[in-house]
């Protein structure tokens, strides 16, 4: 009776999506197919993305090359995060000439690299906050966010749609869930003319964090899956980053889980009253494996309440000055925790500040076991 319950509370959810597009069905099913070449993926942060004062060949070139998405699959990843900034997209997409000219180009080279090597791209746009702020307080704003998707999509409407995913935009920054929801359906909407087979990605507002991804509903077409993004607590995950809460850049050997006594060592780290009252949460909370297990369950529980796909394609710990066998913990908990409530996950990231390799520019990549091993992925 209980099953029967929750079916027709379910189908009564869908009907009005239904309603607004019969073939949303067979959408859903291919979305839900599509998430089985997300389950263990990567990304791929810091090269056509949040670098603004140089996306030069010179630079890209170095960063990460054929051999890195090699290696990659053969770590035992199957997709690839591919965060792109919008601004020298946009220059090269215009024949702006300049610095960025061939940009797409060069673009276009690293997704078919990817799927030379069977790995399935998430091509991200990932803007800096300043694009956001367009689109998060003008028209014009978004009315530019719309035609770049647009002109994106039909760009690469020729790839394989089964590995080519379109990721509307990175943590937003839109406050208003509302004002948000409505920008994603009217990019989503360009997307899907321009390219009626590739699934696409969609995430709340904010900072795409699992509170936000809450507060939405599904969009109409059904060939979605939504993303959230977990770095919980922070306390732990950001210590010592000089972004963010200010005084985390004062923070490290911060353990996790911690104990009362470790605790007590750490917050004389944190030099301001006020600040160290909100660090001791970390502790009094009790982070712990349990406990972000429940919020997956929240996470899972979204998706199976409106019939969609849910996945996480950022979690991480800044790797400067965190003890690492905690660091390890917390992969593996959160990376555990997703896949027992069948989440699909995307590490943050490669190379980078929270990565799974050391790599100098221009020089092969050196594998962090440890971390792949935390992930559950070929050692």
């Amino acid at each position: 009776m209980f099953r029967f319950a929750r079916l027709a509370a379910l189908l009564l959810l869908t009907l009005p999506l239904i309603a607004q597009n019969p073939d949303r069905s067979a959408q859903v099913q291919t979305a839900f197919a599509r998430q089985q070449h997300l389950r263990h993926g990567i990304n791929a942060s810091e090269w056509f993305a949040q670098s603004p004062n140089d996306y030069s060949a010179a630079r890209t070139d170095r960063l990460i090359d054929a051999a890195d998405f090699a290696l990659m699959a053969k770590m035992g990843f199957d997709s690839v995060r591919l965060s792109i900034d919008p601004a020298p997209l946009e220059q090269s997409m215009n024949h702006w000439g300049g610095p960025n000219a061939d940009f797409l180009a060069r673009l276009d080279r690293a997704v078919d690299g990817m799927l030379s090597n069977g790995l399935a791209v998430q091509i991200d746009i990932h803007p800096e906050s300043s694009y956001k702020q367009q689109v998060k307080n003008s028209n014009e704003g978004v009315e530019k966010f719309v035609m770049l998707w647009r002109k994106l999509a039909a760009h690469y409407a020729d790839r394989d749609p089964e590995k080519v995913f379109f990721e509307i935009m990175n943590e937003p920054e839109v406050n208003d869930p509302y004002r948000w929801a409505g920008i994603q359906a009217a990019a989503a909407q360009a997307i899907r003319e321009a390219a009626p087979k590739n699934t696409i990605i969609a995430t709340g507002p904010n900072w795409s964090s699992l509170y936000d991804l809450l507060t939405q509903h599904p969009l109409p077409d059904g060939n979605v899956i939504y993303t959230f993004h977990f770095y919980q607590p922070e306390d732990f995950t950001h210590q010592g980053a000089s972004w963010g809460t200010d005084w985390h850049i004062y923070t490290h050997d911060i353990t996790y889980p911690s104990t009362e006594t470790e605790m007590a060592d750490g917050l004389k780290q944190v030099p301001d009253p006020h600040d160290r009252y909100s660090f001791e949460h970390y502790w009094l909370d009790h982070w712990d494996a349990h406990r972000i297990k429940l919020l997956m369950d929240s996470a899972a529980a979204w998706g199976e309440a409106n019939g969609v796909p849910v996945t996480c394609n950022e979690f991480g710990v800044y790797r400067r000055v965190t003890p690492e066998a905690s660091r390890m913990r917390w992969i593996h908990d959160v990376r555990t925790a997703l896949e027992a409530d069948g989440i699909g996950w995307t590490m943050w990231d490669y190379r980078g500040g929270f990565g799974v390799v050391w790599k100098d520019d221009g020089q092969p990549a050196r594998v962090d076991q440890k971390v792949v091993e935390a992930l559950g992925l070929k050692k």
